[in-house]
């Protein structure tokens, strides 16, 4: 079986909506320090470019975890993969995520992270499937909110494959 890619948010609509984004978190913190805090490997192509795009001194952490074991279908079990690096205590905490569907993973990472004392905790995805949603999560920035299709490109991948696609992509898998 063989796949192909259809767009279906182009570079520069991802592009602009970055840019959106990181206009209005450089409004909301305006006078302050944000640290980001990038979940691995998927949210990392993002969390550079928003970076780039905030106006206010900007630090980062990176962290890992996984609800997914060997299987496709997340088991509900959550485990730190690799931890960060810095303290959160009293640092204004932005958790940026490729993309955010059943929200089992990140209403255990919020909970977790809230514990280590930031000052104030968000989140920020490039994607959003929220008909998927099966916990509530509060995603305060938010790139797209997209339909539940199996998409790849800006960090997110199939087999290891597409995360360098500058653009969100759908999987179409040839019988």
């Amino acid at each position: 079986m063989s796949e192909r890619i259809r767009v279906l948010l182009s570079e520069e609509e991802v592009d602009a909506r970055i840019q959106a984004i990181g206009e209005q978190i450089s409004r909301d913190y305006e006078g302050k320090q944000v640290h980001l805090l990038c979940v691995l490997k998927g949210g990392s192509f993002f969390m550079c470019e928003l970076a780039k795009r905030i106006t206010l001194p900007v630090s980062l952490d990176f962290m890992s975890v996984s609800s997914y074991g060997g299987d496709t279908k997340s088991s509900g079990v959550v485990r730190i993969i690799k931890d960060l690096d810095e303290s959160l205590k009293d640092k204004e905490v932005i958790v940026v995520e490729d993309i955010v569907d059943s929200g089992r993973t990140l209403s255990y990472l919020m909970e977790t992270l809230w514990s280590r004392g930031p000052k104030s905790l968000r989140l920020c995805t490039l994607l959003d499937k929220p008909e998927r949603r099966v916990v509530d999560v509060k995603v305060d920035y938010t790139g797209f909110q997209i339909p539940d299709e199996f998409v790849v490109g800006y960090g997110l991948d199939y087999d290891q494959k597409y995360r360098n696609l500058p653009y969100i992509g759908v999987v179409e898998f040839d019988k």
